[in-house]
C-alpha cells in the first residue's frame, strides 16, 4: 500500500492537489478573486453576486494580462485570442 501525500486548498476544501506550491497559487487566486469580487459590487451594485463572482475568477486568473495592460492595452488582445 502506498502513501500518498496531498493539498487541500484552504478557501475550497473540495480541491485538492499533488504540490503544496499549486494549492498556494490557487489560494492566493481565490483570495486576489475575492478582494476584486468586493470591489466590483462597489463600483457597481446592479451586478450580481454570481457575476462579480466570476469576473472576479476570470480576472484573478488573468492577473499578469491585466497587470501588463495598464502599462499596454493591446495586451488584452491576448484574452481575445483566448
Amino acid at each position: 500500500m502506498a502513501v500518498e501525500v496531498v493539498y487541500r486548498s484552504s478557501r475550497d476544501p473540495e480541491r485538492l492537489f499533488m504540490d503544496k506550491a499549486e494549492a498556494d497559487r490557487y489560494d492566493k487566486m481565490l483570495e486576489l478573486a475575492e478582494s476584486l469580487a468586493d470591489v466590483l459590487q462597489k463600483a457597481v451594485p446592479s451586478l450580481s453576486e454570481q457575476q462579480v463572482e466570476e469576473i472576479g475568477i476570470y480576472m484573478a486568473k488573468n492577473r499578469d494580462v491585466f497587470a501588463k495592460a495598464f502599462k499596454n492595452p493591446e495586451a488584452l488582445n491576448e484574452l481575445q485570442n483566448s
